[in-house]
């Protein structure tokens, strides 16, 4: 899923991206779904670079002459190739696919808030490991994605004939606001520093959680998907802590931002932790994560973070739907629809485009 440039030449080739040294290295049967760090080309010459005799262009030099290999994006091989995908006995392929999409959204959402640091942390290496943790999560999103399209192709949106969109792209950038499942927190608008590290560190456990007791789904590709992502999201709920601390702990300034964040954002925790009825139909099928003992878990995390800072818990109340609807129900903030119309303007100006 990448939001580039379209190229009328077809993809051929890409060159292999390097994982920073602050993540989790890609490993296991579904890594070609993982963090999407060699996904984007590199652009070509824009400027009067020497020409050599040999090549006719020091960039042919590089690429063997094959100017195609200058195209942007990814051959969207099926990041599930290989892996079953059959829905197992007993669970509804449409109720399963719903569920991927709530996962799916969080992460999606979520790395496209955290990509928006991009360039904009304190200092480099913070920089570094904000847009590696929105890699992961988006690893996970396309995964996720896929799964869900897989389990049940009617939740796909309908592109014009013979386009080249892949499911998990299609779901990403055609579907409207109303269309997602992903929960509040993931979706309103940046803040500072402190605003990341704290919306971080409350996704994050409740998000470790989970996909700790989602290892266990008789899902293969749930299973697979929980398995590879507690080791990402560890570090995720790691890094934030740590930071929280050092906030915390830091100058005056830095507290008082951090209590603002914490205030703001605090409300809208418990529907994060909440158990959706769609998830507890599933958990009982044995396909999606047990949550019923989510909220006093995470809870638990997060006292410890705020008792080691010296933070007192907010006391501010839940943020409530509207009806009783929330974001797993497709009612979201305006902030959504302004991220969504950012990040799908290119792909829905060109829906027949190749990437």
């Amino acid at each position: 899923m990448n939001d580039q440039p379209v190229s009328d030449e077809p993809v051929t080739d890409e060159p292999a991206g390097a994982r920073p040294a602050t993540g989790e290295p890609v490993t296991g049967e579904l890594a070609t779904g993982g963090p999407m760090t060699g996904d984007s080309a590199i652009g070509g010459p824009t400027t009067g670079a020497p020409v050599s005799d040999e090549h006719g262009s020091v960039f042919d030099g590089l690429l063997g002459g094959d100017s195609s290999q200058w195209a942007f994006g990814t051959d969207f091989e099926d990041p599930l190739a290989g892996v079953d995908t059959s829905t197992p006995d007993g669970v509804d392929p449409a109720g399963l696919a719903a569920y991927c999409l709530m996962l799916g959204d969080d992460a999606l959402i979520m790395s496209q808030r955290l990509s928006e640091w991009c360039s904009r942390a304190p200092d480099l290496e913070e920089d570094i490991a904000l847009a590696n943790m929105a890699l992961d999560l988006l690893g996970q999103a396309r995964l996720l994605l896929a799964r869900a399209a897989a389990a049940d192709p009617g939740v796909v949106p309908v592109l014009p004939e013979g386009s080249p969109v892949p499911p998990e792209d299609a779901l990403a950038f055609f579907r409207d606001d109303r269309d997602f499942r992903n929960v509040r927190l993931a979706e309103v608008d940046n803040g500072d520093f402190a605003h990341v590290v704290v919306r971080l560190l409350l996704f994050s456990a409740a998000r470790l959680a989970l996909l700790e007791r989602l290892r266990a789904s008789r899902d293969h590709v749930l299973a697979a998907v929980a398995a590879k992502g507690v080791k990402e999201v560890a570090y995720h709920r790691d890094w934030a802590g740590r930071w929280f601390l050092t906030l915390a702990l830091g100058t005056e300034e830095s507290h008082r931002r951090l209590l603002a964040a914490l205030d703001e954002l605090w409300p809208l925790l418990a529907e994060l932790t909440a158990t959706h009825p769609l998830e507890r139909s599933l958990a009982q099928a044995g396909a999606a994560a047990d949550t019923s003992s989510l909220p006093g878990e995470v809870n638990a995390v997060l006292g410890q973070v705020l008792a080691t800072s010296g933070v007192p818990r907010p006391e501010r109340a839940p943020l409530a739907g509207v009806g009783g609807r929330a974001g797993r129900d497709g009612l979201h903030t305006e902030a959504l629809s302004r991220l969504l119309a950012e990040m799908q303007v290119v792909a829905r100006a060109h829906p027949s485009g190749r990437w």
